[in-house]
């Protein structure tokens, strides 16, 4: 029964519940009355309750306070009503009031007790005491007095004291009612201001102005701090050496952003009036003539000049290094807006930066050599609320001597917004105009209140860019810098709405040095180099000139100069910023004692501006041989010959007659299909050389190498600060990585994959001996190469058992050698021939390619194929006949180049009665191909990778892009070179694949 007890009680609340629940919606139905009517109520504030109701902070509504009684001054409670003492209080509504006897009508202090009032009763049914009087109600041991006393505080010599704010007790009177009028009370002709008494000599009390100037938003308001306490502490600290008020002067001049007119009495005036008055009465504190006794340190003198003496005269007496003493201890001294001394406080955790991070990021700002970035937007909202008052800091680096003895070092700061007599100094490019300061803030929203200080600022003023720029002494070996500077840069902000206004913060810190020597020497190697260039550019001019067989120096002359000079200036270039990139990504990062920087951003556009130009030029060149490949003249010389005759019916004539058996096309297109698939080989592979360096770049992490830090690593945990990248380290990483990879695929082809796999250049001078098949190719009007394919056996359309045979008989040396000199394997030769035989050839040429003219200046397909057809015979037989010495007046002979003309590329001898041969075991004729130009494609792909690379700074868009047009052109080169394979050899296009 016990056991059941619970769960019966259990079910039958339950079911009561369920009960009542269905009644009472049975009910809302049958009235017809909504749920939305259920669910809501009057919406009320405390302020319009009445007063005989409080706001029931449960219920939401106002509800009747009791009897004799009354709702407080907040409106969430009730108080009795005056003449009424309390008899119970437990909070809210629940007190009950009694009234006070006719004798005793007053209610004490804390309305507990009714007293008589001698010196009558307040609104709220207190004793009231007359001014310098305070009330006694209560024994020392604190039993009730049966009348109420009201005492004068003793305002006379040796007391001073006066009646404090509530009045309940005697205090002593301010020092400087005492000091100036001996009493507690500061009439004429003393001066009361800011709670303050001053004597009358205080020569400057007119002029003051409580203004706070707004110069980013042109506009000015009368502050309220301004108006309030200006007046007081400059007169405290002026005639009494206070030293929070001087310190809180100090701050006023602050707000106002270290601005001084010379017409104008504002807090910087002031401050300066202060000063200057004494000057001859103090010394400067720590022998610094900037800082007077019981003054702040707030400016360094505006003698013109002053600033590149304070920033490079002196180096700090200490050294830095990327391995040991790599961390910069900045400390400041904060004060409060009224100049109350808060602490000694370091700047790591972010003291400064105002964007929220994890504090290992925020702490990497100060390890020395990182270059730090920091940007973010905070709402307005969020910035009040976190910054009600300013609060100021003195900033000084900390370093130990050789003694282990700790200092300071005074850091100075260039703030952007100050104004000298109306004018922003601080913001001339020239550091002889500056004025540096010292003090700053990060959030001012104090100063920009108008009528009420507990009011909402009209305009807030906060630092938005804050810049440490740390500068390395030239020629130093030990890492030994300058003293660093802080730049910064304050927003004015007018508010609107500041739930949905926000401001864009940024904090950095940069380390410079002194480029001048690095451009001296850049520029010299450019000027050394760029002479070399144009003599080469010169040379490569006289060559053409002789290799199109025209003397004369004509416009056509001169544009071809610019051509190879742009080729070899852009060589130039890249020379140059390769070198350089190195240099810095070497020396900066294996430095242990720091000797050199990175330049900054800004440093980087002239190296920026020489990459640029490296690219340009060196596309110039890339268009320049890509246009000369694909309109050269070629032809294929068809060395074989019929095979007897065969009787062939004639058409119309009604009979046979014997013909010659026709020679197989077949050959030729063969040789053709082989040269168009080898005109853009190249001795590396494009697409496995894009991604090998995106590869070491993004997944093993070389690119990490390119950070603006002094750290090697290749990885970097994700928790720590990543520092921006420097464009001149990511262009030497990549060119490296590159470079790296193109050689070793260069030496790997050449060593290894022509040796033992395939060598499809040597391929090609094999197939044209055993199809029979030669190769003239003019790359200029008079010079190009020629691939002697003369088959030794006389034949090369033939079964497969004859050709077995030749194979065989050639291997075991029973035939003659392939070259085109008896006995000699030479079958490659570059060709320099006389313009006669160019004249000759140029007439047969013409009608072979009079087939592309316009359709007007045809007479009908037929008979123009026919034309070309012959046209084509003719061709193959006078080239066939050139190169077997038939004509004596366009005649040949072979010789050897000398060292000379191989390393200048120009030919020394003219051809003038015959045509010179030249000996070519290199393989030159690869020239006209894309496998003669990889250190060009090389370079060029490299280039247009760095350049978009540099643009947008991303490795995997570079990458898309550089493989996107290497296809692009190779497929523009295939396909143009085709069309003019096919027009040049007579060849049908639709027989090259």
């Amino acid at each position: 029964m016990v056991t059941l007890a619970g769960p019966v009680v259990a079910m039958a609340v339950t079911s009561n519940s369920l009960i009542s629940a269905g009644t009472v919606f049975l009910f809302l139905v049958l009235c017809e009355v909504s749920w939305a009517q259920i669910f809501s109520f009057p919406f009320r504030r405390p302020e319009t309750c009445s007063l005989n109701q409080y706001f029931h902070i449960s219920a939401l509504s106002c509800e009747p306070c009791g009897t004799n009684q009354r709702r407080d001054a907040l409106g969430t409670s009730c108080v009795c009503l005056p003449g009424y003492r309390m008899i119970s209080n437990n909070g809210g509504p629940s007190i009950v009031c009694k009234k006070c006897p006719e004798n005793m009508k007053g209610v004490t202090k804390d309305g507990w007790d009714c007293i008589s009032c001698p010196s009558g009763l307040s609104a709220e049914g207190k004793c009231h005491c007359p001014t310098g009087h305070i009330l006694v109600e209560r024994n020392v041991n604190g039993s009730l007095l049966s009348q109420a006393m009201c005492e004068l505080c003793d305002e006379n010599e040796n007391s001073f004291t006066k009646a404090n704010a509530l009045g309940t007790r005697c205090v002593r009177c301010e020092p400087t009612f005492v000091n100036t009028s001996r009493s507690c009370t500061c009439s004429e002709p003393h001066i009361l201001t800011g709670g303050l008494c001053f004597s009358n000599t205080w020569n400057f009390r007119q002029r003051v102005i409580s203004t706070a100037r707004y110069g980013e938003l042109g506009m000015s308001l009368n502050s309220e701090w301004f108006a309030r306490h200006l007046q007081a502490t400059a007169g405290a600290c002026w005639m009494h050496a206070n030293l929070t008020s001087c310190q809180a002067l100090g701050n006023m001049c602050v707000m106002n952003m270290n601005s001084y007119d010379s017409t104008t009495f504002d807090a910087c005036r002031l401050f300066h009036y202060i000063f200057e008055s004494t000057a001859a009465g103090l010394s400067g504190v720590h022998s610094i003539p900037f800082w007077r006794q019981n003054l702040p340190w707030l400016f360094y003198g505006d003698q013109p000049g002053l600033a590149p003496q304070v920033l490079e005269a002196t180096p700090l007496p200490t050294n830095f290094s990327f391995k040991g003493q790599n961390k910069l201890k900045f400390v400041a001294a904060s004060y409060d807006i009224r100049g109350n001394f808060i602490k000694w406080q370091t700047l790591e955790g972010g003291v400064l930066q105002l964007c929220p991070d994890t504090e290992t990021r925020l702490d990497a700002a100060y390890s020395f050599g990182t270059t730090y970035q920091q940007n973010c937007e905070i709402s307005l909202s969020k910035i009040l609320a976190d910054f009600p008052s300013p609060v100021f800091y003195d900033v000084y680096l900390e370093y130990t001597d050789g003694d282990q003895h700790h200092y300071i070092w005074a850091v100075p700061v260039l703030n952007l917004n100050l104004q000298h007599n109306k004018m922003f100094v601080n913001q001339d490019s020239s550091s002889s105009k500056w004025l540096l300061t010292r003090r700053i803030f990060l959030v001012d929203a104090v100063s920009g209140r108008e009528n009420d200080l507990g009011s909402q600022p009209r305009v807030i003023r906060i630092a938005t860019q804050i810049s440490l720029s740390i500068r390395l002494v030239p020629n130093t070996k030990n890492g030994n810098i300058y003293t660093p500077l802080l730049t910064i840069a304050y927003s004015d902000v007018d508010i609107k709405n500041s739930n949905h206004q926000s401001v864009k913060i940024s904090f950095s810190v940069k380390y410079e040095m002194n480029q001048g020597d690095a451009f001296v020497q850049t520029d010299i190697a450019l000027g050394v180099l760029g002479g070399l260039a144009v003599l080469s550019s010169l040379l490569k001019t006289a060559g053409w000139k002789r290799r199109i067989g025209s003397p004369m120096i004509d416009l056509q002359t001169v544009i071809k100069f610019l051509v190879y000079y742009a080729g070899d200036l852009a060589n130039v270039f890249f020379i140059v910023t390769v070198g350089t990139g190195l240099y810095w990504l070497i020396f900066f990062k294996a430095q242990k004692s720091v000797s050199v920087l990175l330049p900054m951003p800004v440093q980087e556009e002239r190296f920026i501006t020489y990459v640029g130009c490296a690219f340009a030029m060196k596309a110039l060149q890339f268009l320049h041989k890509l246009i000369s490949q694909i309109t050269i003249d070629i032809f294929f010389i068809d060395w074989e010959r019929p095979k007897g005759k065969v009787l062939k019916a004639v058409e119309g004539e009604g009979g046979v007659r014997s013909a010659t058996v026709p020679v197989s096309v077949w050959r030729t297109y063969f040789v053709a299909n082989e040269w168009n698939e080898i005109q853009t080989v190249r001795k590396i592979n494009p697409l496995f050389q894009v991604l090998t360096t995106l590869f070491f770049l993004e997944v093993v992490g070389f690119k990490n190498l390119a950070l603006m830090d002094a750290s090697s690593s290749l990885s970097r945990d994700l928790s720590d600060y990543i520092a921006p990248y420097s464009r001149i380290l990511r262009y030497a990483v990549v060119t490296a990585i590159w470079l790296v990879i193109g050689v070793i695929q260069v030496f790997f082809f050449a060593a290894f994959y022509e040796r033992f796999i395939e060598d499809k250049i040597r391929q090609f001078v094999d197939l044209c001996s055993m199809s029979n098949v030669s190769v003239f190719l003019l790359s200029h009007r008079c010079f190009g190469y020629y691939i002697h394919g003369r088959s030794v056996h006389g034949h090369a359309d033939t079964n497969m058992e004859e050709m077995n045979m030749n194979l065989k008989r050639e291997a075991e040396n029973l035939c003659s050698q392939r070259g085109l000199v008896p006995n000699t394997d030479g079958q490659t030769f570059q060709i320099a021939i006389s313009d006669q035989m160019r004249q000759h050839y140029d007439r047969i040429h013409e009608t072979l390619t009079r087939r592309n003219g316009p359709a007007r200046l045809l007479s009908s397909s037929a008979s123009t194929f026919e034309q070309s057809v012959k046209a084509y015979h003719a061709m193959n037989k006078f080239l066939g006949s050139f190169i077997d010495h038939v004509h004596k007046e366009m005649d040949y002979f072979i010789k050897d180049k000398l060292l000379l003309e191989r390393v200048l590329g120009m030919e020394f001898m003219e051809p003038m009665e015959k045509s010179i041969f030249y000996n070519d075991e290199g393989h030159s004729f690869s020239s006209v191909l894309y496998y003669g130009n990889e250190a060009t494609l090389l370079i060029f792909d490299l280039l247009f990778f760095c350049v978009v690379d540099l643009a947008c700074q991303n490795f995997v868009l570079a990458s898309f892009l550089t493989y996107l047009q290497q296809e692009i052109f190779r497929f523009i080169r295939n396909t143009v070179g085709q069309k003019n394979l096919a027009t040049k050899t007579l060849v049908d296009e639709r027989f090259l694949i």
